[in-house]
Formats: structure tokens, C-alpha cells, sequence
């Protein structure tokens, strides 16, 4: 009798038992983000961009910006920033699904990085913090000496 009330325990707990997952979830998407982005980021959804209050989709590749009276989602800038540098502007990296929902907050925390052209992007990331000046440093051919009997010293023995 015991016997048959532990092995019905058993086929009841195996019953409700369920094997054990493990999600593991990693977003990358380093190679989709444009040239101009900035340098360190291994997942961007959003980048703002405070010097024209614009907000640029990684994913879709598109731009939301103010217009009127509503946000307008479009693959290009609108005619009045044909002149304007994506490569020399800040961008502010934003991982929110809908961030223009928090434009006030986004325009008073970043907006003195509006003139700011500083920053690093994908494109020149590789140069480091000085561009093509350390290229210069490391040719092989900097540091050897003329190939001469005294390396631009004095002998006084001579």
C-alpha cells in the first residue's frame, strides 16, 4: 500500500514537473549602425541629436523629428537641414522603444551638447582620440636613427 501511494506521488509530481529553460537574449547590432555614430556601443536603438532635436532609428534607418504639430517618422531630414553634418554633430544613444515621448527631458538634459563636436564616430573610431596624427608615430621607419658611425653624437676621440 505504501508502495502504490509513493509511486502515485511520483507520476503526479513528474506530472506537474516542468524541465527548466534558460533564455539567454544578446542584442548587437554594431554593423547596422551608420558610420556616423558614435564609437562604443555594442546595441543603439536611438540616437538624438540635440543641435536639430532629431532622433535617428538605428533599426528602421529613419528620422522623427517635430513637424507642425506632431512627430513625423521619414527616411530623410526635412529641406531645412540640407546643410547640416551627421558626422560632426552630437548623438546622444537612447534605448527606449518611443523616446520622443520624453522630449522634454531629452532636450534639457543634452541640449549643451548641441556645439559639441567632439565626439568619436564609428568611421574615424579606429584612429584613436587624435585622428590621423598617430598614424604618423607608428610607421617603422620613425624612431631608427641615420645610419651613420656616431647616431648624431660627438666622438671627442676622433
Amino acid at each position: 500500500m505504501k508502495r502504490c501511494f509513493y509511486l502515485s506521488l511520483l507520476f503526479i509530481g513528474l506530472g506537474f514537473s516542468q524541465p527548466s529553460q534558460a533564455q539567454v537574449s544578446v542584442n548587437i547590432n554594431i554593423g547596422s549602425q551608420p558610420l556616423w555614430g558614435p564609437v562604443g556601443y555594442d546595441y543603439v536603438r536611438y540616437y538624438y541629436m540635440p543641435e536639430i532635436d532629431v532622433y535617428y532609428d538605428v533599426t528602421s534607418r529613419k528620422y522623427t523629428y517635430y513637424q507642425g504639430n506632431k512627430w513625423v517618422t521619414k527616411s530623410k531630414l526635412p529641406g531645412r537641414y540640407k546643410h547640416f553634418d551627421v558626422y560632426r554633430t552630437y548623438k546622444v544613444v537612447l534605448n527606449d522603444p518611443s523616446p520622443w515621448r520624453y522630449h522634454n527631458n531629452h532636450r534639457r538634459h543634452y541640449g549643451h551638447y548641441a556645439h559639441n563636436h567632439t565626439q568619436v564616430i564609428l568611421r574615424d573610431g579606429d584612429r584613436g582620440r587624435h585622428g590621423r596624427h598617430e598614424e604618423r608615430y607608428n610607421k617603422k621607419s620613425h624612431g631608427k636613427h641615420k645610419e651613420s658611425k656616431h647616431h648624431g653624437r660627438r666622438n671627442w676621440d676622433d
